[in-house]
């Protein structure tokens, strides 16, 4: 069921959006959806792919270019990082969801990462959140440093989110 639901998830992306010069994207863990064979694909197109890196406890991530030979070590997270490579600034960057609103706000491991970085990068990248229906909530009850995404894709669909006064 996964694989089926990731695969959905990943036909979205394709329908959805063009392939952007540098993609981030997160190496899938604990069931989140595994995106990569749309990193595959772009990537044959042209496309540069590039994985978070935690730099600091409490700064933004640096994204580290990332291709099918790159070798990876877990980070003290046990998320598999790469250990050499260009750092990239990406142009769109996927975001897995443990949890999120019609109003594009997301719920993560709780370390404020992603909500960091999308606040730190000028210009701020494409944020696309990645996540299975079965994690929609009413409301994540945002915090002022919640970063709102700009897509929500599941298997689904692709969706822009909505605020409270419809916009």
């Amino acid at each position: 069921m996964h694989d089926t639901l990731s695969a959905r998830i990943v036909a979205h992306l394709r329908a959805a959006f063009s392939p952007p010069d540098v993609l981030a994207f997160c190496w899938p863990i604990k069931h989140e959806p595994d995106v990569r064979a749309v990193v595959d694909l772009w990537a044959a197109t042209g496309t540069r792919a590039a994985l978070p890196v935690v730099m600091a406890e409490n700064a933004a991530l640096a994204f580290r270019e990332w291709t099918a030979d790159t070798s990876l070590e877990a980070d003290r997270y046990g998320i598999p990082t790469p250990v050499s490579g260009a750092w990239l600034m990406p142009d769109l960057i996927l975001l897995p969801l443990n949890g999120f609103d019609a109003a594009g706000y997301r719920l993560g491991y709780g370390g404020g990462y992603f909500d960091r970085t999308l606040a730190a990068l000028s210009p701020r990248p494409l944020a696309v959140g990645v996540g299975f229906e079965i994690n929609r909530l009413d409301s994540i009850q945002p915090e002022s440093h919640d970063q709102r995404l700009d897509w929500i894709v599941t298997e689904a669909g692709a969706f822009r989110p909505v605020d409270a006064a419809g916009r």
